[in-house]
């Protein structure tokens, strides 16, 4: 079994919470992790219609069944009345680390936290593998594009389920399920449609108009939809940096895929080979470097703080990272060959922030061998914090 590094975490704060709440996409893994984490746990899982039936009819009983041992209840957001019945519970109690929530559907979930089980309550967030998590097992790529176009979900990897079968299943099957109990979309062809512009736009502006004239649709739905899509865990946007350095900024967030593998499919990407000449090789790179970021804070327990930084000149900062006080300019670019041309943005941010540009970084797609541990890195990077696709120390 392939370690998760949110483990650890977990482990340390059920001594110190009543309540982990542990969301993410679906076959992210959080069931196989809180298992495995807290193997004496009873296990309940709401997909199943009888486990749910119960949870709904007879929710006291159904918390008390965890006894001494503790319960994990997946997907915890089918039965919404369970949450005011853990509060009561664990308040009379006073018992750390007896239950274990998790949920797919972010929104649905988290509201239900923050009414019922507010100050209760460890949040946490699963996404698939990260490369740092792959390191040393058999799965380890040295191409940063093999892990674009395969993705990271643990399917993929421990069942070796071909791509072209994967991707495509969990598309129909979050469309027609997930989709109609997030909100009643009635024309999932539509959808469909919305959803594979979203992946033709990843890495840039999320312009409202454009998609909702090319998919045919409102600007109300393309809103709408595009919650679905980020409560689901299917897509992020990247938002941008507030200081604005009396330059005029755009304001407009950028959007990003939660898997690149994802994005592939819904761009009939299908091998590293292909990726190399398609046009949306410099996103989903960007999109990759930005995942495994977010994934290094997520797995050690804590928030992202993640921008981009662009003014209405052009000028640009794929990436900062706010971090212990300190803001990290990144640029991301795919090229394997060094160019004066990728520091522009870097330098340019570094004047008018008054940023010290020994803190800007350049993420690019060159690989670069350290003979001494006799290693070979992913991207090439002078970034001491930033070391193969793991997270910010």
């Amino acid at each position: 079994m392939i370690a998760r590094h949110l483990a650890e975490k977990l482990q340390f704060i059920a001594a110190k919470m009543p309540v982990i709440s542990l969301t993410g996409p679906r076959q992210s893994g959080k069931t196989t992790l809180a298992q495995q984490v807290f193997p004496d746990y009873q296990y309940a899982n709401l997909e199943n219609l009888p486990t749910r039936r119960f949870a709904l009819e007879d929710p006291k009983r159904f918390i008390q069944q965890g006894n001494d041992k503790g319960l994990i209840i997946d997907e915890a957001q089918y039965a919404p009345d369970l949450f005011s019945y853990i509060q009561v519970h664990v308040d009379e109690t006073r018992r750390n680390g007896d239950f274990v929530l998790t949920g797919s559907q972010n929104f649905l979930f988290m509201e239900k936290i923050s009414q019922s089980l507010a100050g209760r309550v460890a949040v946490f967030h699963l996404l698939p593998f990260s490369a740092k998590e792959l390191k040393g097992t058999a799965f380890a790529s040295a191409s940063p594009y093999d892990y674009i176009v395969k993705g990271s979900f643990p399917r993929v990897y421990d069942q070796d389920v071909p791509l072209d079968i994967f991707y495509p299943s969990y598309i129909s099957t979050y469309v027609e399920r997930d989709v109609r109990q997030v909100q009643n979309v009635g024309d999932l062809n539509a959808f469909d449609k919305f959803l594979r512009l979203c992946a033709g736009h990843v890495g840039q502006l999320f312009n409202q108009s454009a998609i909702a004239n090319a998919a045919g649709l409102s600007h109300p739905t393309v809103k709408r939809w595009l919650s679905i899509l980020e409560s689901s865990f299917i897509v992020f946007t990247l938002q941008p940096y507030h200081a604005n350095y009396n330059k005029r900024l755009v304001k407009t967030p950028k959007l990003y895929f939660y898997d690149t593998g994802l994005a592939c499919s819904l761009l009939g990407i299908q091998s590293a080979a292909q990726l190399e000449t398609h046009f949306a090789k410099g996103p989903l790179f960007e999109n990759l470097i930005i995942l495994e970021v977010m994934k290094g804070f997520l797995n050690n327990g804590s928030r992202p703080s993640l921008f981009f930084w662009r003014d209405n000149t052009g000028n640009e900062v794929d990436l900062l990272v706010e971090h212990a006080a300190k803001l990290y300019p990144f640029e991301i670019k795919a090229g394997a060959t060094l160019q004066e041309g990728y520091f522009k943005g870097l330098d340019f941010f570094s004047k008018i922030s008054g940023s010290d540009p020994q803190q800007s970084y350049l993420i690019y797609g060159a690989p670069k061998t350290n003979p001494a541990a006799g290693e070979t890195s992913a991207v090439g990077t002078t970034c001491p914090i930033f070391n193969e696709f793991t997270e910010l120390s």
